[in-house]
């Protein structure tokens, strides 16, 4: 994989704390001098790390006019597990992933990395098509999650479930028609929780491969959850039920 952008505040400092070898260069905006910049160019130095300066113009430039908020770097990949068996061979315990089927939206997949982060699962798991792959927007709204939760792209997510399996891990679909409540899932053993996007739901294919399917209960005037808070509401109940 090739060198990257990142920007913003949170992700910057997410990435100095996690891994302060693959930032390569930085930049922050000249004009800038407040409090909050002070203290990432003292964590900066801390990293013995060289930082340039640049008006706000270039910086839109590096990062296509995305909300940098006045700092950039150039990292390098960060080595995490790059495929199923990977990730599986490095748990200890039970196993607990997301598999997204056609979320696109960069600011969707940072905010479930975030939770997968927070609620402590293993792996993200999407296919390479019809699919974001990881980017500075994705690594902004993660705040750091980007570094520490595998995203996995797959060549057939269909195959993916099938592989869960064979790692005894249940495999359940969000599905706002199923009989079951995800409270009536038990999910103290492997699981992967398989969501789909908002609108669109899941592929017929994926539907079906998984080995039962969920609903989250909701009330109000709303049909459907936004992807990102339906991951976060699975995985919590997944940390709930673990205890």
């Amino acid at each position: 994989m090739a060198d990257r952008y990142i920007y913003g505040f949170h992700a910057i400092r997410a990435r100095l704390r996690a891994a302060p070898g693959s930032v390569k260069e930085m930049w922050v905006d000249e004009s800038r001098r407040d409090a909050r910049m002070r203290d990432l160019l003292a964590l900066m130095s801390g990293a013995g790390l060289t930082v340039r300066t640049a008006d706000g113009g270039r910086l839109d430039k590096m990062v296509g006019g995305a909300r940098h908020q006045g700092v950039v770097a150039k990292v390098e990949p960060v080595a995490m597990a790059r495929t199923l068996d990977e990730v599986m061979e490095g748990i200890e315990g039970a196993p607990l992933v997301v598999v997204l089927d056609g979320v696109t939206d960069p600011h969707n997949l940072g905010a479930v990395l975030r939770s997968a982060d927070a609620f402590g699962a293993h792996a993200v798991i999407a296919p390479k098509d019809k699919a974001v792959g990881l980017n500075a927007t994705v690594e902004k709204v993660a705040c750091g999650a980007a570094e520490t939760v595998p995203y996995l792209m797959v060549t057939n997510l269909a195959r993916s479930l099938d592989e869960l399996k064979e790692h005894r891990v249940w495999t359940v679909a969000a599905d706002a028609n199923a009989d079951k409540t995800i409270a009536q899932i038990d999910a103290r053993s492997g699981i992967a929780w398989v969501l789909g996007a908002e609108g669109a739901g899941l592929r017929q294919l994926t539907r079906k491969t998984c080995d039962e399917a969920a609903r989250i209960p909701i009330g109000g005037s709303v049909e459907s959850l936004n992807v990102s808070v339906s991951a976060a509401i699975c995985l919590y109940e997944s940390a709930r039920q673990r205890g």
